[in-house]
């Protein structure tokens, strides 16, 4: 078994790789991924890139110091009320947290996920986006100081 680095958002995980996944025949299991152990890394690796404290954070974002700790090990899960206060505290947007959680999620599946909308599912979904603008609206817009 080798170990090959994997980064996703300039954090560096180790993934084992090697002769054990290349075993024909035999059924992958699945390792099971626990959503409040990616959060919980997600927010440590946060606070550790800015070179704060447990202490600091909890103090800003109002959380006892004993259950932040608790989060970050991902021994607890926290609610969405109390994900955005610590992301306020961090500075980040809750959706940003959420994304690199995501991008970890999809990284130990073994899913790839593009950044962008395919065409296709766009199109799909919203339906062709016409090459020419309806004669009433063109009007409005030729007669409108744009």
């Amino acid at each position: 078994m080798v170990k090959q680095p994997v980064s996703v958002n300039g954090v560096v995980r180790w993934r084992d790789v090697g002769l054990a996944d290349d075993a024909p025949g035999e059924p992958k299991e699945r390792k099971m991924v626990v959503l409040r152990h990616e959060i919980g890394d997600v927010l440590r690796d946060v606070r550790q890139r800015q070179s704060r404290t447990l202490r600091e954070v909890s103090h800003s974002a109002r959380v006892s110091l004993g259950y932040l700790s608790e989060v970050e090990r991902g021994q607890k899960e926290a609610s969405s009320e109390l994900l955005s206060s610590i992301c306020s505290a961090l500075d980040i947007p809750l959706s940003l947290m959420l994304r690199e959680v995501s991008e970890r999620l999809a990284v130990a599946e073994g899913v790839a996920v593009p950044d962008t909308v395919p065409q296709e599912f766009s199109r799909e979904f919203t339906g062709e986006i016409p090459d020419e603008v309806p004669g009433s609206l063109s009007k409005d817009l030729a007669s409108s100081s744009i």
